[in-house]
């Protein structure tokens, strides 16, 4: 948490890198509110300062209507010692607690129910239940606001199984009922959101990475916006989402099979366009460790929407240009992907492809087979981390680590045996990598970007 004098600046002047970072509690009013909210700054001595939404939310506070605190950039917790609470959090935020409970996910993190409540209270100042309540009604709140879903259907989607909990916990939580936010509005199939991010945001280099790698029977890719088809679990939909530059953020459609998976599907896409990452410290913190390099302003992680739709890219990838590679993955999605209405495909399920012989593909044998193992591999634990690929004949540790840098958006991978970064470290000179921890998969993209 930034000191009172930092935060005072930063809400003075509305600067948008601070958006997300922490929230402003105004005593008078009791609301809160981004520090880049339109309306007049209170005075000082009526100010408040939480690093947390639900923190202020939890003293007493209720949201602000005009800046929205739901619809600010999240905070990602760089911290390694805090490794298992943000493991926790991501889960929570991803819907996990919607479908399973407490002792499940500390089952899954691998400690005690009790140790999980300690380190969730330590590190977020709330207990792990509470918090996904608050993400619940957080996440109820946008779909409120900027969507004509009816209140019925908000709630389900959110994970409540009755209307009436919804409205009890809404009202606890907002200090006012859901169906007050819905006055006239119509029914719709088509989400849209507002995502924001915290800038800059470098959507050229996005772009022009995405561009060479899009698998057009999946992905679409135009001037300002991406989208994609997806399957995540039982649920399956496609998403735009559309770059808005003044605004800070996307706007996002989305359509989906069963509302329930919202949480998750949302979830993912703020983590493919990587929109909570603070570009501005991450660059403030390489630039100390490679000093002879000029660094890009706003770069992000393209994610790819699985580890292993990432790790069969990878595997079809090796020892070929990139061209090649995406003309590999165009043949598999449309060999073996599901065909949707409007003519594109969605991504091939593993058992799909661990019972196709590939033959459809003109490489070695070995490759082919690389590519059925892993998918079987998937088949047999859906669960499965990239680390354990490595068992996998053919598939090596750069294969693990690219699936682990795009498919989870795991910040600190480095991949110094790339050909490109080992042109580019030739290019630029001598660097820290060791210091560039924990921002080395932003050091690789840096890097690549240097190739230009």
């Amino acid at each position: 948490m930034f000191s009172s004098e930092v935060c005072a600046r930063a809400r003075q002047s509305r600067d948008a890198r601070f958006d997300g970072l922490f929230y402003v509690a105004v005593k008078s009013t009791g609301i809160y509110c981004r520090p880049i909210c339109p309306a007049p700054a209170a005075k000082e001595h009526n100010v408040q300062y939480y690093q947390h939404a639900h923190c202020a939310a939890q003293a007493g506070f209720r949201p602000c209507i005009r800046c929205r605190p739901d619809s600010a950039p999240g905070s990602y917790a760089w911290l390694g010692t805090q490794t298992t609470a943000v493991r926790a959090k991501r889960l929570i935020d991803g819907g996990f607690l919607g479908s399973a409970s407490v002792t499940q996910l500390a089952d899954k993190l691998g400690i005690t129910t009790r140790y999980l409540t300690k380190l969730f209270q330590q590190y977020y100042g709330i207990a792990p239940k509470k918090y996904a309540l608050f993400k619940q009604c957080d996440l109820a709140k946008q779909l409120l606001q900027q969507t004509a879903l009816p209140v019925t259907q908000v709630a389900y989607a959110c994970g409540f199984n009755s209307q009436r909990r919804f409205n009890d916990a809404f009202s606890r939580l907002y200090q006012i009922t859901p169906s007050s936010l819905r006055r006239g509005a119509e029914v719709s199939q088509q989400i849209e959101l507002m995502m924001a991010f915290r800038p800059p945001y470098n959507w050229q280099a996005m772009c022009e990475f995405l561009a060479h790698r899009l698998v057009t029977p999946l992905e679409w890719l135009e001037g300002t916006s991406y989208g994609r088809n997806f399957r995540l679990g039982d649920y399956q939909g496609y998403f735009t989402a559309h770059y808005e530059e003044s605004q800070n953020r996307f706007r996002v459609t989305i359509e989906i099979s069963d509302l329930k998976g919202l949480p998750l599907v949302v979830n993912n896409i703020r983590r493919v366009l990587d929109l909570d990452a603070d570009s501005a410290f991450i660059n403030t913190h390489l630039q100390q460790h490679c000093s002879d390099m000029t660094l890009q302003d706003g770069l992000r992680l393209p994610g790819i929407w699985t580890p292993f739709e990432a790790g069969i890219r990878a595997v079809l990838g090796q020892q070929i240009s990139v061209t090649a590679a995406r003309n590999l993955m165009i043949q598999l999605v449309e060999q073996l992907g599901e065909k949707q209405k409007n003519g594109t495909f969605q991504f091939p399920s593993a058992d799909v492809i661990a019972s196709s012989d590939l033959s459809f593909f003109k490489m070695p044998e070995r490759r082919k087979q690389a590519i059925i193992a892993l998918a079987q591999h998937h088949v047999d634990d859906p669960d499965c981390t990239p680390e354990s690929w490595l068992a996998i004949k053919g598939i090596g540790p750069w294969t693990v680590d690219y699936a682990s840098m795009r498919g989870l958006s795991a910040p600190d991978i480095y991949l110094g045996g790339d050909l490109g970064v080992q042109k580019a470290i030739d290019k630029v000179g001598q660097i820290d990598e060791p210091g560039c921890a924990p921002f080395r998969s932003y050091l690789t993209f840096q890097l690549w970007q240097q190739l230009k």
